[in-house]
């Protein structure tokens, strides 16, 4: 959940972007710790929002020198930023994980007209399972080497492992896109009752703690990691035969500048 406060700051930031940018906001989304579920009280938010701008702008000859993003400074712990629709559009196209999450994020700021609804729907015959677990394979590992090697660890990188690693499984076993919700993916290490045990005390800590620092390591959950970590090596997903959806995508797009413009 967002407090009011905080919900109608990002929402007159929206329209600051839109009135500056000459846009309309189709999707504005919370990303990061806040959406996964393990935020600290002192936590930025990561509001994430999808833009469309008038069709004339997508019929210049100047098209691909413009910029496709809207970014800000963070900002008393705000930190917005968007993409414009086709941007966003060919991203999904090639399973972008953060469309894909930002689409699947439980905290929802605002949405206008189909798009949301229209995305959702495509994302089973969009999105590439092969392409996902490659993705989280390789943030797991980069998030390990970087902190979870030493002696002493910083707790709260422990979420940045485990997430991916689960969302693997999820992966795996359902052949869909993974919920961005951490307590929803604990449902993949449900017959290691040791280790949920560990992962739940250690998420008790981490919403009651400001900054968790540094601490030895957690045995059953450096167990789990390195033991996955290693599993994950020998793994070479299936390629999958997708159908075209770029004309699908394409439809999506002429759809949403109608419905918005007219």
């Amino acid at each position: 959940m967002i407090d009011d406060a905080p919900r109608r700051e990002v929402l007159a930031r929206l329209r600051r972007a839109e009135t500056e940018h000459e846009a309309k906001v189709l999707l504005a989304v919370e990303s990061g710790s806040r959406a996964w579920g393990f935020a600290s009280p002192n936590s930025d938010y990561d509001a994430r929002f999808i833009y469309v701008h008038r069709p004339e702008r997508y019929l210049s000859v100047g098209l691909e020198e413009m910029r496709d993003v809207i970014e800000y400074p963070i900002v008393d712990e705000m930190d917005i930023n968007g993409w414009d629709l086709r941007k966003a559009l060919r991203l999904f196209w090639k399973s972008n994980p953060g469309f894909v999450e930002w689409i699947q994020s439980p905290i929802v700021y605002e949405k206008a007209g189909s798009f949301h609804r229209r995305a959702l729907a495509l994302l089973p015959t969009v999105y590439s399972v092969e392409r996902g677990i490659y993705h989280y394979r390789s943030m797991a590992q980069t998030n390990f080497r970087a902190a979870l090697q030493n002696e002493q660890v910083p707790l709260k990188k422990y979420f940045y492992v485990l997430r991916p690693l689960l969302s693997v499984r999820w992966l795996e076993r359902y052949q869909r896109p993974a919920p961005i919700e951490f307590r929803r993916l604990l449902e993949m290490a449900e017959k290691e009752p040791g280790l949920v045990s560990a992962i739940h005390d250690l998420l008790a800590l981490k919403e009651a703690s400001p900054e968790m620092g540094l601490s030895p390591r957690v045995p059953p959950i450096q167990r789990f990691i390195e033991q996955e970590l290693e599993r994950l090596e020998a793994v070479r997903p299936e390629p999958q035969q997708r159908s075209e959806v770029e004309p699908l995508l394409s439809e999506l797009f002429r759809t949403v500048l109608q419905e918005t413009w007219g």
